[in-house]
């Protein structure tokens, strides 16, 4: 019996201190690894990305980004995500980022718009894009993804704060060009 009661607390506090350890496992270390790989994912897409047209440039300028030349939208069959990384793509599938019928059609790395081939980035969405462009301006790609992540976790995807500013940059630009 005492073995058993041992058994058990043991158990018990190993529990608690898995639980405790996610989130320190998470930020120290799932989180470094993601924000790296943003990071080239940016780099790559600021090489291979078209710039802004005229219109697009002004929209962003209107939005509020210091830098609007700066930016490349990229055009590709799946919106990149760290695949290949088992707990990066664990973590991504636990937040809602990737997984069985959730489809990613527009996803911002820096200045880099990756776009789903076949998403219709219209004026609405593409404001809706360039204000996660901004929040990256204002504060950095890393301070974003960390916030965004913790609140994705906290909020869910329709109420994490970084997304509904940019839903209402899909409201205020949903006129037609």
């Amino acid at each position: 019996m005492k073995f058993i009661k041992f058994t058990a607390i043991i158990l018990v506090v190993a529990i608690i201190a898995a639980a405790l350890s996610y989130q320190k496992i998470i930020s120290n270390i799932l989180l470094p690894q993601y924000i790296d790989w943003a990071f080239e994912t940016d780099k790559e897409g600021l090489a291979s990305g078209t710039p802004l047209n005229a219109r697009q440039l002004s929209l962003a300028s209107d939005i509020g980004i210091q830098k609007p030349e700066k930016v490349r939208v990229v055009y590709v069959d799946e919106v990149p995500f760290p695949y290949e990384n088992f707990a990066l793509k664990t973590l991504g599938e636990a937040l809602g980022f990737i997984g069985e019928g959730v489809i990613n059609n527009a996803q911002v790395f820096g200045y880099s718009i990756y776009v789903r081939n076949g998403f219709e980035l219209n004026r609405a969405k593409l404001a809706h894009e360039l204000v996660h462009v901004l929040q990256i301006e204002r504060s950095s790609l890393d301070n974003v993804i960390t916030q965004h992540f913790s609140d994705l976790a906290e909020y869910g995807y329709e109420n994490a704060p970084l997304e509904t500013e940019a839903f209402k940059a899909n409201e205020r630009y949903a006129a037609e060009w």
